[in-house]
């Protein structure tokens, strides 16, 4: 890996391109194209996309299913605590990050909707492990007080819309805290005219966790370490994966969290199937083994996700179209327009 610093992957944004809402259909959004190879950038609409697919390729999407994550209490002494669950551990456990005007000590007790009590075990990291103490099961008090975990940079409550939109129309495996955004801009009637056009859809399951949104807060980029996050890649995937890759056909990753799993289950030329966890962190200089080809959104200044585009397309390629993005206006973010980027090498 070249000596980067994080600062070597910031730019300038104007507050309003990023978005607070989603488009009125789904995949009415915009797409750049880049070209790895070349460095050449197009504008397109994402309803575009399957012109620049060939019968035989595959899409792999994330299939994982975003949770009310978000709940509101609380503490014994009346101030106010916000619980963001990371993890579902099990029944009535969970891996959570709180904030509280003063960090809550092990054996509190923290009263949530309805004044149930949860209570604080112990402290990991930036996280707490919390116990449920009633009969009700931490998916149940999710369902029923948890709200959608909305990025930080909405500045507004989620809402209804929000239980639909932030979530994709083939997730199905709950456990995310944030969603696999490149796929939001899919909706049924785009997924059959790929289906039509002899394109292969499998899927992967990575449950995105909260630190998705982490901020690099070391200089040197090669000190920074990523949250772990689970992963699962069955059979049938990885058997569509390398059929198509025996037969020339091309993989198309949709969103950084598949093309993190595949990444992290490539055992020299194959993919393996199974369960895992990764922490798995992406920057120039390292070599993909899966995918030729990423659908990804736009992403933070200063974040693994933009290192990671960049370690895809290209350090000074990406960092052209960031530019062109903002200087055509594109809309940035999880509720943002589509890039799609072929590899560099």
């Amino acid at each position: 890996m070249p000596h980067m610093r994080t600062s070597d992957f910031d730019y300038q944004l104007p507050q309003e391109l990023i978005a607070q809402v989603p488009t009125a259909q789904r995949s009415a959004s915009r797409m750049l194209h880049l070209e790895g190879a070349s460095g050449n950038l197009q504008d397109c609409q994402f309803s575009d996309l399957p012109q620049f697919l060939e019968p035989g390729d595959v899409m792999v999407l994330n299939d994982t299913r975003v949770i009310k994550a978000r709940l509101y209490g609380q503490k014994e002494s009346g101030g106010k605590v916000e619980i963001l669950v990371e993890r579902v551990l099990d029944e009535h456990h969970v891996l959570a990050q709180v904030c509280a005007s003063h960090a809550p000590r092990a054996g509190a007790s923290l009263y949530l909707a309805n004044q149930l009590q949860v209570t604080v075990e112990e402290r990991l990291a930036d996280f707490y492990r919390l116990r449920c103490d009633s009969e009700i099961t931490f998916w149940e008090l999710l369902e029923r007080s948890g709200a959608m975990p909305l990025p930080p940079y909405i500045s507004r409550p989620a809402s209804g819309l929000d239980e639909v939109r932030y979530q994709t129309v083939y997730a199905r495996n709950p456990g995310a805290v944030a969603a696999p955004t490149a796929g939001l801009h899919f909706d049924e009637a785009l997924l059959d005219k790929l289906r039509k056009r002899g394109i292969r859809i499998a899927f992967v399951t990575l449950h995105v966790g909260a630190g998705t949104f982490r901020p690099v807060s070391v200089d040197d980029i090669a000190q920074h370490k990523m949250h772990k996050e689970r992963y699962h890649i069955s059979a049938a995937t990885a058997s569509i994966i390398e059929t198509a890759r025996r037969e020339r056909g091309r993989i198309l990753a949709v969103g950084s969290t598949s093309l993190r799993a595949l990444e992290s289950a490539a055992a020299g030329e194959n993919l393996q199937a199974g369960c895992g966890e990764t922490d798995i962190f992406i920057t120039p200089g390292y070599r993909f083994k899966v995918a030729e080809r990423l659908l990804t959104n736009f992403h933070l200044p200063r974040s693994t996700l933009l290192m990671l585009v960049s370690a895809f397309g290209g350090v000074e390629n990406i960092r052209r179209a960031y530019r062109h993005a903002v200087k055509n206006r594109y809309r940035f973010f999880s509720y943002g327009d589509a890039m799609l980027i072929e590899r560099q090498k």
